[in-house]
């Protein structure tokens, strides 16, 4: 299960919760404008933007869950089973893997409206990176600071909805997750008046309560509404670090804490990392579960004319600031 973010206020921030019950020893990866991206169908890309994101490198092929590119078009890739369809190889279409995915869009759109462009050509390519690393059901965000969109491979082709919103998290499809939000009208982040009833007198006990309906459990519906109430009723100042403390504490209300989602045999799904990049800047900032602390790299302090993946591990130790 995951969450993915799209936030503004002076500077237009993108990131992601990766919920899963194994890490992949993610690593923050910057890949250059030199590096040759390859592709199943289609032609190598040897200059490119430069893009910054996690993800793992296998066979020197930068596998990113999340990415943002050196213009500010950002991308995520989040689970979507029961519903994700992949084709085999059309005619007349960009022939996409999904892994492609973020590479092909990042690597040559400055824009949601470029990469939309791009996308109305595509097709979702039936095939693995390799028999280690199988194809997965998988949906996408697409995001810059003026609107987001959804991609979502589906048995009648790729479908691309408008996000209004800026959140996405897992199946069901999109369409679905906005149809819901329907259901929490009444909720309000200010004191609720009675509307039980004109012949009874009903006042609050206490603050919060216009926010009771707002669902907390972990499943990918109720985290989609948590996440968008939580979102869309932020109030945030306009600095970095005020906008970056925001950015993942709206995460936060959606994350999974260990021992609360089973997956058996001493097996629980948790919120792996954390990430938000100020897509201006290049700065990517994370967290890990066992890491508290905020951790950044700059995609600028490297050299994004090499053509060589760049990659910093994720620092998964706790780190404790002690006052005395």
């Amino acid at each position: 299960m995951c969450i993915a973010v799209s936030y503004k206020t002076k500077s237009h921030y993108f990131g992601r919760n990766l919920d899963l019950d194994y890490s992949y020893n993610e690593k923050v990866l910057i890949t250059p404008r030199n590096y040759v991206f390859k592709f199943h169908c289609k032609p190598s890309l040897k200059h490119h933007f430069a893009m910054i994101g996690a993800g793992i490198v296998a066979q020197d092929y930068p596998l990113y869950f999340d990415a943002v590119n050196e213009c500010g078009l950002c991308a995520a890739v989040l689970n979507f089973p029961e519903y994700a369809v992949y084709h085999e190889e059309k005619n007349g279409r960009d022939n996409i893997a999904p892994y492609e995915f973020i590479p092909w869009i990042l690597s040559q759109c400055k824009t949601v409206d470029e990469a939309n462009n791009l996308i109305k050509n595509m097709s979702m390519l039936n095939r693995q990176f390799s028999s280690r690393l199988p194809l997965t059901p998988q949906h996408f965000m697409v995001s810059d600071k003026d609107k987001s969109i959804v991609v979502e491979p589906l048995k009648d082709g790729l479908k691309i909805y408008d996000n209004p919103v800026g959140v996405l998290s897992n199946s069901p499809p999109f369409d679905f997750h906005m149809l819901n939000l329907i259901s929490y009208l009444g909720v309000t982040p200010e004191e609720p008046h009675n509307t039980f009833s004109k012949k009874i007198q009903l006042k609050p006990y206490c603050r919060g309560m216009g926010m009771l309906g707002i669902p907390g459990d972990f499943s990918s519906a109720s985290r989609f509404v948590k996440c968008a109430y939580t979102k869309l009723n932020s109030y945030c100042g306009e600095s970095e670090e005020e906008s970056v403390s925001q950015f993942f504490h709206i995460l936060t209300s959606v994350e999974q804490q260990k021992g609360c989602v089973s997956i058996g045999d001493d097996s629980y799904e948790t919120t792996v990392y954390s990430s938000c990049c100020n897509t201006k800047t290049g700065v990517y900032y994370y967290t890990t579960y066992n890491n508290r602390q905020i951790t950044a790299v700059d995609m600028h302090k490297d050299d994004l004319n090499s053509n060589k993946i760049i990659a910093y591990p994720f620092i998964t130790n706790q780190n404790i600031l002690f006052q005395n």
